[in-house]
């Protein structure tokens, strides 16, 4: 999966809301101060040649949508980001969040849970 910047991910998560439109779709979508609309077509543009977005032609117009789920895109920077960061392991992910406390004990008993349904679905 491609990684994209800051300015592709806004865009990808306005189309991924409207699930399709035009560049002043897009831009309605933003809060104030709007972005330019060059910027915001250059920008998706891009988004095209990465083939994260297509789009049908209207004449002169063209009406965009994703053509990677947000689901893909989400499962693809977390396997990226496990892979980079934390050498492929599980364990170290959870390590690190039960270590640096950002898990409760309520979701760490959410977080035991899932783990054991998962491993009886494995075992099955």
């Amino acid at each position: 999966m491609t990684n994209l910047t800051k300015a592709e991910e806004k865009i990808m998560k306005i189309l991924w809301g409207i699930e399709k439109g035009f560049i002043k779709d897009i831009i309605e979508q933003y809060p104030d101060p709007k972005p330019p609309y060059n910027s915001v077509s250059t920008i998706v543009r891009v988004l095209v040649q990465k083939e994260i977005v297509g789009y049908k032609a209207y004449g002169n117009s063209h009406q965009y949508f994703p053509k990677v789920s947000k689901e893909e895109y989400r499962k693809g920077q977390l396997s990226r980001l496990v892979s980079d960061y934390y050498n492929n392991s599980f364990k170290q992910v959870i390590s690190f969040f039960s270590e640096s406390k950002q898990l409760d004990g309520h979701e760490l008993d959410e977080a035991i849970k899932m783990l054991e349904s998962l491993k009886s679905q494995k075992d099955e």
